[in-house]
């Protein structure tokens, strides 16, 4: 404002009053401007967010509605989905990972991750406390530690592509890969056998052998 008073008065501009009407006139158009910038900075910042959730439909099912269940029914248990979208780290390790605290309760494969001497499964770790923080914030789960994980995995993101320099002029391809980690958590404790069908134990399997062995048809006998 200074610059603007100094060049007005060099262009022969003695009128005081004219030269304070002239400089509040610009100091409000500034702030009018700056102030437009910022809503439109806002808005699109808005845009880029929804184009985010759009992409990844698995956190919809947080907004999912349920109809109102009667007194005589059972409850049903309350569950948070979260992600992490576009990891630095290999789909192939992160796999043994996410596979890893399937089953388990939130407790448990927080203290599992916790002994894991990898990259991966801190940010399983992080994921999971962070989904544990929503489902007590955000969907009405009375005790934090009343959660198992019901589904862990994990799919590919983008794939950036550089090039290395060899020997005599040619080049090689290099991929930095980056994945997305899902988790679901859901109340209550989790079930005594993850995995179906369940495993049987040695006496079945013995049964099981027993009954095939006595059904087999010996061909071309009597």
């Amino acid at each position: 404002m200074n610059s603007i008073r100094h060049s007005l008065q060099r262009l022969s501009l003695n009128n005081k009053p004219f030269l304070n009407e002239l400089i509040g006139t610009l100091r409000r158009s500034i702030v009018s401007s700056s102030k437009l910038y910022s809503d439109n900075e806002t808005f699109n910042t808005e845009d880029l967010q929804s184009d985010d959730e759009k992409k990844y439909s698995f956190l919809d099912y947080n907004k999912t509605f349920f109809p109102i269940q009667s007194p005589d029914e059972e409850r049903r248990p309350a569950y948070v989905c979260h992600m992490k979208a576009n990891i630095k780290y290999s789909l192939k390790k992160m796999w043994y990972i996410a596979s890893f605290v399937r089953g388990m309760t939130v407790d448990e494969a927080v203290k599992q991750l916790s002994f894991m001497h990898k990259k991966g499964a801190m940010i399983v770790k992080e994921t999971i406390l962070e989904a544990q923080e929503l489902a007590v914030l955000q969907h009405n789960v009375e005790f934090k530690s009343n959660l198992w994980v019901a589904e862990s995995f994990t799919t590919k993101g983008i794939v950036v592509k550089g090039i290395r320099r060899h020997a005599r002029a040619r080049i090689g391809e290099i991929r930095y890969m980056y994945v997305h980690y899902f988790v679901r958590l859901e109340e209550g404790k989790p079930p005594k056998n993850y995995y179906l069908p369940v495993p049987k134990t040695g006496e079945q399997q013995i049964e099981k052998w027993l009954k095939e062995m006595r059904m087999r048809k010996i061909y071309n006998s009597l």
